[in-house]
């Protein structure tokens, strides 16, 4: 199979958030992967910080709509699109005012990490899948990035295996440096069941932690290629991609790094032809 089509589900997008370096390989990455060639779709949380007027976002009426049920409590699913002009490049968000509305993306005005950013990317990881599913696409290849999108190839692999639009993608898991310090607990790691995704499935990861290590570890463990962001990456995660016989590729510096991401694509893309 050749991989023709990428899915990018990241965490920050810059400009629509201050720039800092998740946010702009946020940005970089999507856009550089499609000026090679390739036809891409952009995700992103809504955060609560995003100037809907000033960077001219709108409610997709057809996508929103359905609720995501989260430790028994309904959360609608608002979808919201904007196009970045200058690289010819549109973003999906997804939104919802328990979730996103009024609130930083790790923590509150007064530095405190919020205790549910576990709960926040069970609902971006399914709101991005339900939308991908509503669009018909189909990607080759689904690109996740960051500590949002982290839970998003456990879903892929044991929730939505079977739905057309994810039934032959490959998943990267690209890991990156410890974004929060906070141990959410876990018990709320629980609340990650939905239809054949279990907690069982991730217990021997989070079974006594589950931060942002433990958040990657799963994203690791359900991917079929893992990427290394730099060499502040916890070197356990590593370990554990290594441990696990995936395909890694170390951190690439410069500009050679869109080139190399795309052979990458193409590799994990072949292998499941052998």
């Amino acid at each position: 199979m050749e991989a023709k089509k990428v899915l990018f589900i990241t965490t920050e997008i810059e400009p629509f958030v201050s720039e800092n370096a998740c946010s702009v390989k946020g940005h970089i990455l999507p856009q550089s992967i499609q000026e090679l060639g390739y036809e891409i779709r952009t995700f992103s949380p809504k955060w609560g910080g995003i100037n809907e007027r000033r960077n001219q976002l709108h409610e997709v009426i057809r996508l929103s709509g359905m609720n995501l049920i989260i430790d028994d409590t309904d959360h609608p699913l608002i979808i919201k699109v904007a196009t970045l002009t200058s690289a010819k490049m549109q973003v999906y968000f997804i939104d919802n005012d328990d979730y996103f509305m009024k609130r930083g993306i790790l923590t509150d005005k007064e530095g405190k990490e919020y205790a549910d950013n576990g709960e926040r990317a069970i609902f971006y990881a399914r709101g991005v899948l339900e939308t991908v599913k509503k669009l018909g696409w189909r990607p080759d290849i689904i690109h996740c990035y960051g500590w949002a999108a982290a839970l998003a190839p456990f879903y892929i692999k044991q929730a939505y295996n079977d739905e057309p639009s994810f039934r032959d993608a490959k998943v990267v898991m690209e890991v990156s440096p410890k974004e929060f310090q906070r141990d959410l607990g876990a018990d709320s790691a629980k609340f990650v069941e939905y239809k054949d995704a279990h907690y069982a499935d991730i217990a021997d990861i989070c079974g006594e932690a589950y931060g942002h290590t433990e958040l990657e570890k799963i994203g690791v463990k359900f991917a079929d290629g893992v990427i290394i962001e730099n060499k502040d990456v916890d070197p356990s995660i590593i370990d554990y991609a290594k441990s696990l016989g995936l395909p890694v590729l170390d951190p690439v510096e410069g500009d050679s790094f869109r080139e190399a991401y795309s052979a990458f694509y193409q590799q994990i893309a072949e292998a499941s032809n052998n």
